[in-house]
């Protein structure tokens, strides 16, 4: 038994060496285009690179002047004090009344402005109970409309940025509902 055990053990071995590679015969390569793609120069044609506006290669990856971002609709209030006070000559929301969904405005608020503006709009967010803040405007005491909301969420006012990088245009809409929404329980 312990022989044949032995025979066994040298033709597993003998085997596992020889019948992986054969030098004589190359291995059959599929799909070689996987292995050793053609190489393709960027702009090897063009003079992106030696471009007279100083750009270095960046040329081909500018937008063409006009376009937009698929989705974005732009808003045409300029950040003046003069758009804000037009903004506040906008008192209808460009959103239909289904699409206001009160309670993920809820949230949005409570995320980004109840730090500052407090739970109830009164001014009084954790940020200025702390003194981190102080002269955060109470919501009752503004003479504040929808488009004057957005306008503020959108391009900021004194000492609040703008927030039109974390929230999307309906967001902003939705909180600026929201807001009114807390200015008239006030």
């Amino acid at each position: 038994m312990k022989s044949l055990l032995k025979i066994a053990f040298v033709l597993g071995i003998v085997v596992s060496f020889s019948s992986c590679k054969d030098n004589l015969k190359p291995n059959y390569q599929y799909m070689p285009n996987m292995y050793e793609s053609v190489a393709y120069e960027t702009y090897s044609e063009s003079n992106a690179f030696n471009s007279p506006s100083g750009l270095k290669g960046k040329e081909g990856q500018l937008p063409v002047d006009g376009s937009i971002k698929r989705g974005f609709v732009p808003y045409e209030i300029p950040n003046t004090t003069e758009g804000y006070a037009f903004s506040k000559t906008i008192v209808k929301s460009p959103l239909d009344s289904t699409a206001v969904d009160m309670k993920k405005a809820e949230e949005l608020y409570g995320i980004y402005c109840a730090i500052c503006h407090g739970e109830a709009g009164n001014g009084m967010g954790k940020l200025v109970k702390q003194q981190k803040f102080l002269g955060v405007p109470n919501y009752k005491d503004r003479q504040v409309t929808i488009g004057s909301i957005f306008h503020v969420e959108t391009y900021g006012l004194n000492s609040m940025g703008s927030y039109a990088n974390q929230l999307s245009q309906q967001e902003r809409w939705m909180v600026a509902a929201y807001v009114l929404e807390l200015k008239s329980k006030l």
